[in-house]
């Protein structure tokens, strides 16, 4: 297979009963650009029939389709990362295989690259998904801004392009927790973001529970930012401040009160007023740090961040 110039990389989990819409629209989409292209489906350890259909589909266009089948679940960004290894096109797209994102709108993005841009992200126009979900992404994204430098309208959109430097950048950082889009906002010179459209679900359920988006975004906050470790020592010592003036406060009342010495000395050691706040702080803390450590742990231990278990190809 020649160098194309467009590489698009789809993670693909669990998505038998949407492969087959995913096939029909994403190949004649990316026919009709006029420019040469590959395709790397990265299957990362689905338990369905999906390793099966993209055996298929490889069967079918093998001069365009590469599959790289992981030898478990790695998660999103890990089976994109081993997409990105495998690119070798100038421009690499990334596109969920939900067809949520519509495979037509690639064909905008490559425009917006051509602009001389070197990375291209999205936000879609109206959400197809949950009151709850909207909700929830909104407040994650304020956050996520409020605490690092991190500028996206949508981090939820997979549909974006990558041009080679940032690629290349993103190989190179090795880090065990990787949130893609984040990492290309820091490597890019010329990054924009456009609209696009967004759809239900052709098929199946998403992948991503509450828990695993609050992960996510707790993952994504503490990889590129130290304010929360700041935060929670500032919050330490205002605290800290405030018991000693609360405490100053309660035995001048007592005293002033015209209670008597015992009874100050009992209000000494007297720890009600701010015992269950300071071990909620203290967990909190325990566990905040400990979420800093165990990332360094996982850096040291130097394990593979996936493994391949086979690669489908046309070979030269």
């Amino acid at each position: 297979m020649s160098a194309p110039r467009v590489s698009v990389v789809v993670p693909v989990y669990d998505e038998e009963q949407g492969l087959p819409a995913l096939f029909a629209r994403l190949y004649p989409a990316l026919d009709a650009l006029g420019q040469p292209y590959e395709l790397i489906f990265i299957d990362d350890g689905s338990r369905d029939r999906s390793a099966s259909l993209l055996r298929e589909q490889f069967e079918r266009r093998p001069d365009v389709t590469r599959v790289v089948y992981l030898a478990a679940n790695f998660g999103q960004h890990m089976a994109i990362v081993a997409g990105f290894e495998r690119a070798r096109g100038e421009i690499v797209v990334t596109l969920d295989a939900d067809l949520q994102n519509p495979p037509e709108e690639i064909a905008r993005l490559l425009d917006k690259m051509d602009e001389g841009h070197d990375y291209v992200g999205t936000y879609r126009r109206t959400r197809e998904d949950s009151a709850f979900r909207r909700i929830a992404s909104r407040t994650m994204n304020r956050l996520r801004e409020r605490i690092t430098s991190i500028r996206m309208t949508d981090q939820g959109c997979m549909l974006r392009a990558y041009g080679r430097p940032v690629v290349d950048a993103i190989l190179h950082s090795n880090e065990h927790s990787t949130f893609i889009p984040a990492l290309a906002h820091l490597y890019a010179r010329r990054a924009t973001e456009i609209e696009v459209a967004h759809e239900p679900r052709a098929a199946g359920a998403t992948k991503y529970s509450l828990y695993r988006l609050v992960r996510l975004n707790f993952d994504l906050v503490t990889s590129f930012s130290l304010v929360p470790l700041q935060l929670f020592s500032l919050l330490g010592m205002l605290v800290a401040i405030g018991s000693i003036v609360l405490y100053v406060v309660v035995l001048s009342v007592r005293l002033l009160a015209g209670g008597s010495w015992s009874s100050f000395y009992e209000a000494l050691w007297d720890r009600d007023v701010l015992e269950f706040f300071l071990m909620g702080l203290t967990l909190f803390g325990i566990g905040l740090v400990g979420e800093y450590v165990g990332r360094i742990h996982e850096q040291v231990r130097g394990r593979p961040r996936y493994l391949v278990g086979a690669v489908l190809e046309k070979r030269d």
